[in-house]
């Protein structure tokens, strides 16, 4: 990645506090109070649909209306609500009967992932095989006969031999293990294995232990398999300057963070389990976003309308930004531009490093960053697209620009905290923005401009790409290209967005963690075919990397 350094000439040092205006010290006052509540240990972390979510939500809302911003929805509401897939959950009215005792869900037993839903009845025993009745399958045989096989893939041989079970005609394959060695076998709400036409439901061991010793005794048997969507409701909190202006400025930044690291997002590496405040990573943005919504409302600017949005569901992959962008209250075409705020809390004093990226997406950007008025090595990315919310106002032809102080040791760690937010540098990043921001406002809707697209942080790790935005809200099988980067394999071979890849090579996958791990196992000169399905047909792509 290329990025144009830009070092302003007129560098004045951070003036004290003790210096300061009376302005500024309330905004850097506002700053450490929004920051501080935000990242506390009463929010848990924030993890989008959380109720560390719903409280940081309660307090963007009630700083909002402080404010004077309205509501924009047509609920005159301040929350946006979209759904979080979570995969599936077993019903509360599934239920196993053994000999008229009655077993705990999850705990007694639960279903495998590539199971079916159903309602079987009969009075069996497990010697008996019969067409029309469950069938019983011990893993610790398996187990002990493949040890020493290091690819023996139980879940693979399972699910074959559910699937012989099926065609001889059982009506639910029990399956339980009575042996020394762990099965590590489980439900699974986010597997998405084709499901089988039975139940294959996991016995525990002291179930088997009660009931499953004696091969001739007999079970009177009843189980029902509910397999229910299961989702968490998240909120982008939006708020409102009305100016009745043709053209309208999106200020954003994620409020949504990590939790306890449930989701698997976390680069934590301790085994206690641990809050993830997030106080750069965005409590910092949230708190910038907050203090300029209050500086533009006292401006009084008038040329444009403003929105103000603190997405949820960043950290899971853009689903907030995503979700507003497809479900906006505005029409997107009178969007002037979008400004992101994401981790703008670190700012070095020493090396006073910025970066920006989005500045190729439209022409007028140049000018108006070279300000002289702050002191900022300015580290500029063109690219419209990057690991955070302008990625979906891009993608939607509108112009942006993404603040960002960098990558640091605390990311993505329980270590994000509070104290080690640089106050009086955010400080002079609003400044900076708002600069921005009263620059613009006397000038003509900005022209937009395709770019390049790269990422700015550097944390792929993977030798070749095929060049797609995969749109990880998609709930399907596969991999849905939300875009398509420009000069990249993906364009080249003829690739569209809205095309679902499900293999490549000989490895099919089946969501984007799949996807990851295929795509690592290719480098630099390799030549393959890329599967994918578009509509309702399947297209084959050769690829070299």
């Amino acid at each position: 990645m290329k990025y144009l350094f830009l070092l302003l000439i007129f560098c004045a040092q951070f003036v004290s506090a003790q210096k300061m205006k009376k302005d500024e010290k309330e905004i850097l006052n506002n700053l450490t109070n929004h920051i501080s509540f935000l990242s506390s240990d009463l929010l848990q972390g924030r993890r989008a649909g959380s109720e560390g979510e719903r409280a940081a939500a309660i307090y963007i809302i009630n700083e909002f209306q402080k404010t004077g911003l309205t509501s924009i929805l047509s609920n005159n509401e301040y929350r946006q609500h979209f759904d979080i897939d979570e995969g599936k959950e077993m019903g509360a009215n599934s239920h196993l009967i053994i000999n008229e005792n009655e077993l705990t869900l999850n705990s007694d037993f639960f279903s495998l992932p590539f199971s079916g839903v159903g309602y079987t009845e009969a009075a069996t025993a497990l010697m008996l095989k019969e067409k029309g009745g469950p069938w019983f399958l011990n893993v610790a045989e398996l187990l002990e006969k493949n040890k020493n096989n290091p690819h023996y893939n139980l879940t693979d041989d399972l699910k074959s031999k559910a699937e012989e079970a099926t065609k001889m005609g059982a009506t639910a394959l029990f399956i339980y293990n009575t042996g020394a060695i762990d099965d590590n076998l489980k439900f699974e709400p986010k597997a998405k294995d084709t499901p089988l036409n039975i139940p294959v439901v996991y016995l525990s061991k002291s179930v088997a232990q009660k009931y499953l010793m004696d091969e001739t005794m007999l079970l009177d048997i009843k189980l029902k398999i509910v397999l229910n969507a299961k989702k968490r409701i998240a909120n982008n909190i939006i708020g409102y300057i009305n100016n009745n202006a043709p053209n309208t400025i999106v200020i954003g930044a994620h409020y949504d963070h990590l939790g306890y690291g449930e989701d698997h997002n976390s680069l934590y590496s301790g085994t206690e389990a641990s809050i993830h405040n997030g106080a750069d990573d965005n409590a910092s943005g949230v708190g910038a976003m907050i203090e300029l919504a209050k500086a533009l409302k006292n401006l009084k600017l008038k040329n444009n309308n403003f929105v103000f949005i603190a997405f949820s569901g960043e950290e899971l992959g853009l689903f907030g930004s995503k979700y507003f962008t497809e479900n906006s209250p505005i029409d997107l075409s009178t969007v002037n531009y979008m400004i992101n705020l994401d981790m703008i809390g670190r700012l070095n004093d020493s090396t006073m490093g910025l970066t920006i990226g989005g500045v190729g997406t439209s022409p007028a950007w140049g000018g108006l960053l070279t300000q002289k008025k702050n002191c900022f090595n300015i580290k500029t990315d063109s690219s419209g697209v990057g690991p955070s919310d302008h990625t979906s106002f891009y993608r939607k032809n509108i112009p942006v620009l993404f603040f960002f102080t960098g990558i640091h040791s605390d990311y993505h760690k329980p270590s994000d905290d509070a104290d080690k937010i640089n106050y009086t540098g955010e400080l002079k990043i609003v400044q900076y923005i708002l600069n921005i921001v009263k620059q613009s406002d006397d000038k003509e809707k900005l022209t937009f401009t395709k770019t390049k697209e790269s990422t700015i942080t550097g944390k792929s790790s993977f030798k070749v790409t095929l060049g797609i935005m995969p749109d990880y809200t998609f709930t399907g099988n596969g991999v849905r290209a939300d875009g398509i980067s420009e000069g990249k394999i993906a364009q080249r071979i003829g690739m569209k967005a809205g095309d679902i890849l499900i293999q490549l090579g000989d490895f099919p996958f089946v969501d984007v963690q799949g996807y990851m791990e295929v795509l690592s196992k290719f480098k630099k000169g390799d030549s393959t075919k890329v599967k994918v399905m578009r509509g309702g047909e399947t297209i084959y792509f050769d690829v070299t990397f």
